[in-house]
């Protein structure tokens, strides 16, 4: 949700351009500050910026994206496994080179990246490799046994540019660079794709790995904080982290990860757990989504929608449950004119029902510019949560 100031709007981020009454008003009576979700050195994925508003600290747990994801697949790993994020993408020849003309295959549906997936498992897969559908183009692939120093480059930090130099380096990347071109050869034209191509959708002709790592030790925050909770998410990832810190997985239908995910339905299951928890982490990644798209519309339009059917809903229905706290804000920023995250700190409100937070002097609503002139700032993210449950 959060961006840089943008010519195309009058010199405002889309977060000073849309209208969001719901956080405003929150953020006039609530703390308004910036959070450091990225500890310095990390990298600004969402892996680690979630485990910072989840409450824990990425120095002393992070172990890589795709764990999480196992995690909230039912995948188990043994101490010699590496988890990869295996992306279903779309390359394009231009200019005699290959470019990365599309991160997620156009949002390929996920029953069309089952089938792929299926194919891959049957004629790659085996003891050594193995493959696991997930959600639209986002899945997992496991090397038993495998080797994990090697680096990788996020297939969305290189849209519609050339791949070359981007492929996985260190030990165990030829196993790996050989596997990538072994699915294209299998993807290219399997019967899903020529469809898709015969319908002007782009093909889901490779496979991309990046995002790996090794099962992690985390403790829950029923250990942590002494509560219990759920998560609400589209995102394997989120899911994972979610299960991994204990919390219950609640799968709301129509929640997509994308600009026409089923926002009030969130909201709405949010407000039935906490009938019986203490506690709900309510993701959405649609301007995520829409800002590594370019396509700053559907960005704008997807914080409109958190700010309504998400924010108005849960603040609607929460004074009902009795005495509440509530976090807002990013994971992290992602610009939609540079298509993938960025290291800035991110806006935050943090509000109680008690008034136990002290709103700063002048708000007038929630986002970047005026959170950084309240002057507060806390530069360990994950601090964030020990203030909401303390």
């Amino acid at each position: 949700m959060a961006d840089e100031p943008l010519q195309a709007l009058g010199g405002k981020t889309p977060l000073e351009y849309a209208k969001t009454p719901r956080m405003d008003a929150l953020a006039r009576v609530g703390e308004l500050g910036l959070s450091e979700t990225v500890p310095e050195g990390f990298h600004p994925g969402s892996d680690v910026a979630n485990l910072s508003v989840f409450g824990y600290d990425p120095a002393t747990c992070y172990s890589g994206r795709s764990p999480l994801e196992a995690a909230s697949m039912g995948v188990e790993l043994g101490p010699d496994d590496v988890a990869f994020r295996l992306n279903l993408v779309t390359l394009s020849p231009h200019y005699g080179q290959i470019y990365m003309e599309d991160f997620s295959a156009g949002h390929i549906t996920t029953e069309e990246a089952s089938e792929l997936i299926q194919t891959l498992q049957e004629e790659l897969g085996g003891d050594q490799f193995q493959f696991y559908p997930g959600v639209s183009y986002r899945h997992l692939m496991v090397w038993r046994g495998g080797k994990d120093q090697l680096t990788f480059t996020p297939p969305h930090d290189i849209t519609h540019q050339s791949i070359d130099g981007h492929f996985p380096k260190g030990d165990g990347a030829d196993e790996l660079i050989n596997l990538t071109t072994s699915s294209q050869m299998l993807l290219n034209n399997h019967p899903v794709n020529l469809k898709r191509h015969e319908q002007g959708k782009p093909k889901a002709n490779s496979i991309w790995l990046w995002g790996h790592g090794r099962k992690p030790a985390m403790e829950t925050l029923q250990q942590k904080f002494g509560i219990n909770g759920a998560v609400i998410s589209a995102v394997d990832l989120i899911k994972g982290i979610g299960i991994c810190a204990g919390l219950d997985v609640i799968n709301v239908p129509g929640a997509t990860g994308y600009i026409d995910t089923n926002y009030l339905g969130k909201a709405e299951a949010a407000l039935e757990a906490l009938k019986t928890r203490d506690f709900v982490y309510l993701h959405v990644e649609a301007p995520d989504e829409a800002a590594h798209a370019g396509n700053l519309q559907d960005k704008i339009e997807a914080i409109e929608a958190f700010d309504e059917k998400i924010v108005g809903t849960v603040l609607d229905g929460l004074p009902a449950l009795g005495d509440f706290r509530v976090l807002v804000l990013p994971d992290h920023p992602t610009p939609v004119e540079k298509m993938t995250h960025t290291l800035d700190p991110v806006p935050y409100i943090l509000y109680s029902s008690r008034k136990e937070f002290s709103p700063s002097s002048g708000v007038m609503g929630y986002d970047e510019k005026q959170a950084r002139a309240t002057g507060v700032f806390e530069n360990q993210g994950h601090r964030i949560m020990q203030r909401l449950v303390g």
